[in-house]
């Protein structure tokens, strides 16, 4: 196979995937041209206003959060990832054998002592 030969099959295999990526980009750049020049405008000193509803704020919206509610968030994200690696071990599990039990009763293990330990240190509590 010549070199132009090996070209022109790589480009035809690629060619969708290429017309697909230009034509999604086409759609986003003529959509957001389209919005711009038939949209209204009309400036108001209602509509420059940070609150389009007309109310005055009653506090600064930059008001710190307690960081029980990251420790929270972080844990519910941390255990969520953690069960999600169990579909994956469960769909194998007769290829894999009792290595990759015994592996995933020691995951399982080191999820729970995590999980005891930030109930016992209280990071669990919404209050």
């Amino acid at each position: 196979m010549s070199g132009a030969e090996l070209l022109l099959d790589y480009l035809t295999r690629y060619f969708s995937v290429v017309l697909f990526i230009v034509i999604a980009l086409g759609f986003g750049v003529v959509t957001l041209l389209a919005s711009h020049l038939v949209q209204p405008k009309f400036p108001e000193t209602e509509k420059l206003s940070p609150y389009e509803c007309g109310s005055e704020p009653f506090s600064d919206a930059r008001m710190p959060f307690p960081v029980r509610y990251y420790i929270f968030a972080m844990l519910f994200v941390i255990f969520d990832i953690e069960v999600i690696f169990l579909y994956p071990w469960a769909v194998v599990f007769d290829k894999i054998g009792l290595i990759g039990l015994v592996e995933m009763l020691v995951f399982i293990g080191l999820f729970l002592v995590a999980y005891v330990y930030a109930w016992k240190k209280g990071a669990l509590e919404w209050d």
